[in-house]
């Protein structure tokens, strides 16, 4: 089955790709390279082209008939997100909008959505269900839950059918070294730790150590990036064989606050890896934590690389790997 991969240049994308290959399907990546990188794509497998095209995107699926559509292209910098709304709310919405409507056009009726937990906002308890009240506190958050209600109204108008996959702090490498984050800037925690570690920046800035949490850093729950592909793997699946309208956290239901991040990094490199203090940032909550208890139920999903250290082992070697060319 043929699957079309927007976004599949970038870092979860070109996972997905990895994995939807390894499980038989034919996938066509759509990218306009903004934050991606041909190299992580394999040969010819690669459409040049920005979703605020529409002509682009017609032609795209004239040319191809899709099973079914994945889509990982969007801004993700919570902070940025604040002090730039609208470029989010223009690529985050209005072009998954583009998108959808080309999808209609064409017939092609299941669509695999990377969501996030920041549609939760700072939640009353944890871990967090799927039926957590959804109240983003930035402009990033409220930009995937406003897609999130979009896919509802077209699954009542025009039968499509969707998953809707909230994620948190996606990290590591694949096994194999051959692709990794590569943000430019790095804006995630973990790569930025390494870099360091690679004489890369001289320390990591910690921002804000008075959160109300055990150390005062900010909490987050890490999941692999092979682990994310796999569960869009199944969600994808569960479409195909006709089940609809899901929605699902993806997480290892185990929180790790700044501070004991970097003890595992220090662990796993062998440096020391000096911490300045620095200002929050803007629309940070202290804690995100999830519950996939769901998706296990349900679709039968399990993480292979729950373990922080293991996780973190995958992004250094990724690095140390990049480095080195």
């Amino acid at each position: 089955m043929k699957i079309l991969v927007v976004g599949g240049a970038g870092y979860i994308g070109s996972h997905m790709v990895r994995e939807l290959l390894a499980n038989g399907y034919d996938p066509l990546v759509f990218d306009n390279l903004s934050t991606g990188h041909a190299w992580a794509v394999p040969a010819g497998r690669l459409l040049e082209g920005d979703l605020a095209d529409r002509d682009a995107l017609q032609k795209t699926f004239q040319d191809h008939q899709f099973d079914a559509v994945m889509h990982f292209a969007s801004f993700i910098q919570v902070g940025e997100s604040v002090t730039a709304p609208l470029k989010y709310y223009d690529n985050n919405v209005s072009n998954t909008v583009n998108l959808l409507a080309a999808m209609e056009k064409a017939g092609v009726s299941r669509f695999v959505f990377s969501s996030t937990a920041a549609v939760y906002g700072t939640p009353d308890a944890f871990p967090i269900l799927e039926n957590t009240q959804l109240k983003p506190e930035n402009p990033y958050g409220r930009s995937k839950l406003m897609v999130e209600e979009i896919l509802a109204d077209c699954e009542s108008a025009w039968g499509l059918r969707s998953a809707r996959l909230r994620y948190f702090n996606a990290a590591g490498a694949h096994p194999s070294h051959d692709i990794g984050e590569g943000h430019h800037p790095e804006s995630h925690l973990i790569p930025i730790i390494l870099q360091v570690a690679l004489g890369q920046r001289e320390a990591i800035t910690v921002n804000g150590d008075d959160y109300d949490t055990p150390d005062g850093t900010c909490i987050r729950d890490y999941i692999h990036v092979c682990d994310l592909a796999s569960a869009h793997t199944l969600a994808l699946q569960a479409l195909l064989q006709g089940k609809e309208n899901m929605v699902y956290n993806l997480g290892n239901g185990k929180g790790y606050s700044i501070f004991e991040v970097l003890k595992v990094c220090r662990e796993v490199t062998g440096h020391p890896i000096p911490v300045k203090i620095g200002p929050r940032r803007a629309g940070d909550p202290a804690r995100l934590v999830a519950s996939a208890e769901k998706i296990m139920k349900e679709l039968g999903w399990s993480p292979s690389f729950a373990d922080l250290h293991t996780i973190v082992s995958t992004a250094w070697e990724w690095h140390k790997s990049r480095a080195a060319i």
